[in-house]
């Protein structure tokens, strides 16, 4: 597809009153190496006329609770990540396109959309570490609009972002008051031995410093579209019942039938001998925590499940069996998740799974909640998230669910499209 857009204006947009200054320490797991990185997606939506100017001012007035998003990542005497409370702001750009979303499909063919146009650039007069967030709104000759986002993950996960741009959206209703106000609690896991050099001995202090982020290997991969119905999901899970008399999710009926067939299909087929292939996908562990988070904590808080078999052993097993395997990842990802907080691991890295063509990763984007973001004309249709790098080494498929025509919060009704690249893998998605 293509088509114009133009950038009118771009800039920073700073808290709407004055906020806190000073600086705030990082959790642990915000301050992994793996998440010194940048999430973007697209969130599109049918209707909003003036939508860049509505959102510009709820953006504003949102920084304000949030006013440790306003500022700027830095590093301490000892080299680790903190956040220097500045209030410099965010960056935001409107823009405007030369057609309608119908023209072009309402953007629901997600390999041929022109990224670029539709993501907002880097600030020109950026110096050391850019806005945690920028943001451009494009809207369309339609009074529809897309929403841009670059989100930094160090500061936030997928819930903590969504949690923010509902804020946002409240605000750009006129609420008063936030259902819920955000949380820092960055203390919530023991800290790193930079953080407390004179308690080497505190629980958890063993753990190694953040390194650099890890070096990808390069793969070139081929694109296509998977679209997976309603009906055959269900038809899985009812084998699955009748083969075992238990229950699962959708989630683990695909993961495991997208690692099974991906192993026969392409890992078999081009490997000589027996090789040991990875699942890898990350769970929430905020109900994990002892004592619980506050409500409106914002931070990273996940912890990846990891599962390893051997090509052949994969190959034999019925689908049912490797649905079980990843339900009891899953059940053990407490003790897992324990150990690592205790230093327990033996020196093992959960947030370094082995980088090839062997490994899948999937990333389950439904319980986020970006699909239910309401800036005053209703939710999106769906949000789109973007590959990383146009080679890109361990995320293949993106799965995204598109809502059924009038009730956009309900996913049930959806088929489930997976944009399948070939090399490594990655499933983004709404539950289903």
């Amino acid at each position: 597809m293509d088509f114009s857009v133009v950038r009118s204006s771009g800039g920073l947009v700073p808290p709407a009153s004055v906020t806190p200054s000073g600086i705030l320490q990082l959790s642990v797991m915000d301050k992994l190496a793996v998440l010194r990185c940048y999430v973007r997606t697209l969130h599109v939506f049918r209707h909003g006329p003036g939508a860049a100017q509505v959102i510009r001012e709820a953006l504003a007035k949102a920084l304000v609770p949030y006013y440790p998003l306003a500022g700027r990542l830095k590093e301490s005497s000892h080299g680790e990540l903190q956040i220097a409370c500045s209030g410099e702001g965010v960056w935001f750009v409107e823009a405007t396109a030369d057609c309608s979303l119908d023209v072009v499909n309402d953007l629901e063919d997600v390999l041929s959309i022109p990224y670029d146009k539709l993501l907002p650039d880097r600030p020109l007069q950026s110096q050391g570490e850019d806005p945690f967030l920028l943001m451009q709104v494009t809207q369309f000759a339609c009074d529809g609009f897309v929403i841009g986002l670059t989100f930094c993950h160090t500061i936030c996960d997928g819930l903590g972002a969504a949690q923010f741009l509902h804020a946002m959206g409240e605000l750009a209703r006129g609420v008063d008051h936030l259902t819920v106000a955000p949380a820092w609690h960055r203390d919530f896991l023991p800290p790193s031995p930079q953080d407390h050099q004179e308690c080497p001995t505190e629980l958890g202090a063993g753990r190694p410093p953040a390194a650099a982020p890890p070096i990808m290997p390069s793969y070139r991969l081929e694109h296509a579209n998977i679209d997976i119905s309603l009906e055959q999901v269900n038809e899985l899970k009812q084998k699955f019942h009748e083969s075992t008399a238990k229950t699962c999710s959708a989630f683990e009926i695909i993961a495991a039938s997208l690692w099974k067939h991906r192993t026969e299909k392409a890992i078999l087929d081009s490997l000589d001998k027996d090789r040991e292939v990875t699942l890898v996908f990350f769970a929430n562990c905020r109900p994990l925590m002892h004592p619980p988070l506050p409500q409106g904590f914002y931070g990273n808080c996940f912890f990846p499940v990891t599962i390893t078999a051997s090509t052949q052993g994969l190959s034999r097993a019925s689908l049912a069996q490797v649905v079980e395997m990843i339900q009891e990842a899953k059940a053990s990802l407490p003790i897992k998740l324990d150990k690592w907080i205790k230093d327990e691991l033996n020196g093992e890295d959960p947030f370094a799974p082995p980088l090839g063509y062997t490994t899948l990763f999937i990333s389950e984007w439904g319980r986020l909640g970006f699909n239910q973001v309401d800036y005053g004309w209703g939710p999106p249709l769906y949000v789109v998230p973007i590959q990383g790098s146009a080679i890109i080494t361990w995320w293949d498929f993106e799965l995204i669910a598109f809502p059924k025509e009038g009730d956009p919060s309900d996913n049930l009704a959806c088929p489930i499209r997976l944009k399948a690249k070939g090399g490594l893998c990655i499933v983004n998605g709404w539950t289903f």
